[in-house]
């Protein structure tokens, strides 16, 4: 939200809703009778959002205080992280997704531990069950979005698949993310290496290049001041009715549209979705351990898991978890999505990012 992240980032670029004050008052070392710290901090990407009932609910089951440190990009939150691990700032990182994922364990990030109730997370999304370093907790689909008026006034169909992103029709029409910065931007390039495997994505990619992609550093710049389907596209007159954002993007324009449509103003082009699993693990260091797992096995609670979908537009990973209705309806999951085994992401994420940056940046 990685999603990434997430949509909910379009509410509050434009101003449009506020995120719940969750960083607790008073001292880091605020420490109760026995030396044990009150406050359990989380380390976040920037699009971290929840219910502030819902996290009162946690702190009066726990007695601990929460403390959020939002941190950029989710590719930024993660490098920062490691670069910290020995001195963290924080007892919890939550948004580390399946595109970085093998970064974060490699470099040692984490610490064991296996949350209560890691029998209810659904089997397709666990990884790591030897030695349980990460937890899933949400999930969501990085797709190509449409304008749906645009395509109307144009009497041009919306592309479905990545083929049709570089037929001539489309020239000029598609914004996407930096593979390097993003995690959209690496979740749609690694899509296209699922598609068209290994040798054949840079071909795709010098074709997209010819006709016209253009590349903006992260999901925030391209999908509300680069896209005409968002309100703040509509807002700053954007000219790219493209662009790479998520699945569950049109319900936020829906929810939070002020006046609120009927219908989502924007689309979805299910063949160039690649599936995102984020996940939140024990920080290596941690000062407060055992505010840290209470803290992780809250994030996969139920509770926790159904306050999801309308904060950070994001689908649970737990059986019986509820989804709201009008977020299915406007942001339903992809029907097929790409995928590919965390190995060989792990095998090729940085060559795929550096010939990526020079086949398509120079």
């Amino acid at each position: 939200m990685h999603i990434k992240k997430k949509s909910i980032a379009l509410a509050v670029g434009l101003g449009l809703v506020a995120l719940p004050a969750l960083s607790a008052c008073g001292s880091e070392d605020d420490s109760g009778s026995s030396g044990t710290s009150k406050n359990v901090t989380l380390v976040s990407h920037g699009s971290w959002a929840a219910s502030e009932d819902v996290i009162a609910a946690f702190e009066k089951q726990s007695g601990y205080k929460v403390k959020v440190l939002e941190d950029g990009d989710a590719g930024q939150a993660v490098n920062k992280a490691i670069l910290t691990k020995d001195n963290p700032q924080g007892d919890v990182f939550f948004g580390v997704d399946n595109t970085l994922l093998s970064r974060a364990l490699d470099n040692g990030l984490f610490q064991s531990y296996e949350v209560k109730g890691a029998d209810r997370i659904l089997p397709e999304y666990r990884v790591d069950e030897g030695k349980h370093r990460v937890t899933p907790v949400d999930t969501g689909d990085i797709c190509v979005n449409y304008d749906k008026k645009y395509f109307e006034e144009h009497k041009l169909t919306p592309p479905s698949t990545f083929d049709d992103l570089i037929k001539p029709a489309y020239k000029d029409l598609l914004v996407t993310e930096n593979a390097s910065t993003s995690s959209p931007g690496l979740g749609f390039l690694l899509g296209t290496a699922a598609q068209y495997g290994d040798d054949g994505w840079p071909g795709y990619w010098e074709k997209l290049k010819a006709n016209g992609v253009k590349v903006v550093d992260g999901w925030d710049q391209a999908y509300n001041e680069e896209f005409s389907g968002s309100a703040g596209g509509k807002a700053a007159k954007a000219e790219r009715p493209l662009v790479v954002s998520y699945a569950s993007s049109p319900p936020a324009e829906v929810i939070f549209g002020d006046p609120k449509p009927k219908t989502a103003p924007t689309g979805v082009a299910e063949g160039t979705c690649f599936r995102q699993v984020e996940y939140a693990g024990l920080l290596s260091n941690a000062k407060n351990p055992e505010g840290g797992k209470a803290l992780l096995d809250f994030l996969v609670g139920k509770t926790f898991q159904e306050d999801m979908p309308l904060n950070m537009f994001v689908y649970p990973v737990t059986e019986g978890a509820q989804v709201p209705e009008e977020f299915v309806k406007y942001g339903p999951q992809a029907k097929d999505p790409q995928t590919m085994a965390p190995e060989k992401i792990a095998d090729n994420r940085d060559d795929w990012v550096k010939s990526w940056t020079s086949l398509v940046l120079k």
